[in-house]
């Protein structure tokens, strides 16, 4: 049976949804790139603020910017979700996982290369005393200078790197998710193996498991992810007990969690096209999220007002305390869920835009979510998007570069007068390493690397069917 038309395989006694409503999770999903945009801009601005001492103000636009380091829980969702969902679908349908190598070399094309340009920049620039050190070199070119106990720098990277903590956090994920993908799997598989309740006896067809075991599968997949929510709490008490070890702030552990939110939803979009039933839970939930976008994102506005308030944690970097860092923990994850939720669950067929035949009018299909679909499809958040990496990437070289030009200090000056040239300056090097090194990249990893031949068959396979 088909899915979406684009290869996704349903269970053989599963009921053929109307594929329009049901999440897109083939292709390129437009919206994500508006959310990669938000993303890339929340931590931009969250700096230009630190910098320039205006997030540490008391009063409420203070407050404001510093609730910008919570991009980074989106940016650690949207890898959960993105990255995740080959292995989910595997799960699901009891088919061979993907290939590792192939996924890890796609990785480090897309990351490694625009990373070195800046990495090399910045110690170029701000540290000359540490060039002839090969140690250095390597801990930040391997972005394993995190896990040096004695740093030979201050904050939480060297001068022009220290953002890069969460990009380190981030290849930490991408090594350790074929591991983690793998046992989510074992303990998934064990759904329709022997006798028992829930379809576990139900034997699979030709065609693939059946609707039943796969609704039992999915179920444990969620389960386990909510382990991995409890594992990243738990991380906290080594990060403080018996003694405070503020490292630790930056390692992948305590982020667990912010992968998680994306992994449970690339699940439950897959889960969708496969459910038991005519219309079970999962397809209404995976309905009504994206026509609920207006509530899901004033409950993230809701939860991005209380991180920006002292419960959360100090206004810079890391956290007082356990209770303080589970709070903040629960923060980053139901601020990631409801922000991209929405938009993860988001069927390529667009309602609002043709009429349905249920007598909606304009006004109530845009309170329905279309508002949002228009927002994130809009030509400036896709390209911003498209180049949120190398804003990411920039934005503190460029900023001290700014900074020095006009001869300011530390946790001084204007924010408004920093973030405007701060950031036409980051968007400008973000658009030229897009357009000279990641397009190029991408183009590299069809044309060499492991599974080059495959892909290449694929490739022409696709052209000959059309």
């Amino acid at each position: 049976m088909t899915g979406n038309g684009r290869g996704t395989t349903a269970p053989a006694t599963a009921a053929r949804p109307d594929s329009r409503f049901l999440p897109q999770v083939r292709g390129h999903i437009t919206g994500l790139d508006g959310i990669r945009a938000i993303a890339a801009l929340m931590v931009l601005v969250f700096h230009v603020g630190i910098e320039t001492g205006a997030a540490l103000h008391p009063g409420v636009f203070g407050a404001f910017l510093s609730g910008g380091q919570y991009g980074v829980p989106l940016f650690f969702a949207l890898s959960g979700l993105l990255l995740y969902r080959p292995w989910a679908r595997a799960a699901l349908d009891g088919t061979p996982r993907p290939a590792v190598l192939p996924y890890l070399w796609r990785r480090a094309l897309r990351v490694l290369p625009a990373y070195w340009i800046v990495a090399a920049t910045a110690l170029l620039i701000w540290s000359d005393d540490r060039l002839g050190s090969v140690g250095a070199w390597v801990e930040v070119m391997t972005l394993t200078f995190t896990y040096d106990l004695d740093p030979w720098w201050v904050g939480t990277g060297p001068y022009g790197l220290g953002q890069m903590w969460s990009l380190c956090v981030e290849v930490s994920y991408y090594l350790l998710l074929p591991v983690i993908a793998y046992l989510l799997a074992r303990y998934a598989g064990r759904a329709g193996q022997g006798r028992g309740r829930g379809g576990r006896g139900a034997a699979n067809t030709g065609d693939g498991p059946t609707a039943s075991i796969v609704d039992v599968r999915a179920k444990r997949l969620l389960i386990g992810l909510a382990v991995m929510v409890v594992l990243s709490l738990l991380a906290f008490f080594p990060q403080f007990y018996p003694e405070p070890r503020p490292y630790m702030h930056s390692w992948l552990p305590r982020t667990l969690g912010m992968f998680a939110v994306g992994m449970g939803l690339a699940v439950v979009s897959e889960w969708a096209w496969r459910e038991s039933g005519p219309d079970g839970p999962v397809r209404r939930f995976c309905r009504t999220l994206p026509r609920a976008a207006t509530l899901c994102w004033s409950l993230a506005a809701i939860v991005y007002i209380l991180a920006c308030t002292p419960a959360a944690g100090p206004r810079f970097v890391g956290v007082d305390g356990l209770w303080v860092g589970w709070f903040n923990s629960i923060i980053s994850m139901a601020f990631a869920f409801f922000l991209i939720a929405p938009v993860a669950l988001m069927p390529r067929y667009d309602a609002a835009s043709e009429s349905t035949g249920d007598g909606g009018s304009p006004l109530s299909r845009w309170s329905e979510g279309a508002w949002l679909r228009r927002l994130l499809a809009h030509p400036v958040s896709v390209y911003l998007g498209k180049i949120s990496y190398g804003i990411f990437l920039w934005q503190f070289v460029v900023l001290y570069m700014w900074r020095g030009f006009t001869g300011q200090e530390i946790f001084t000056g204007s924010f408004w007068f920093d973030i405007v040239p701060v950031t036409l300056g980051t968007i400008l090097c973000a658009a030229a390493t897009y357009r000279w090194v990641e397009e190029p990249s991408r183009r590299w990893y069809n044309a060499v690397g492991p599974g080059r031949g495959k892909r290449k068959a694929k490739a022409e396979q696709t052209a000959a069917t059309g």
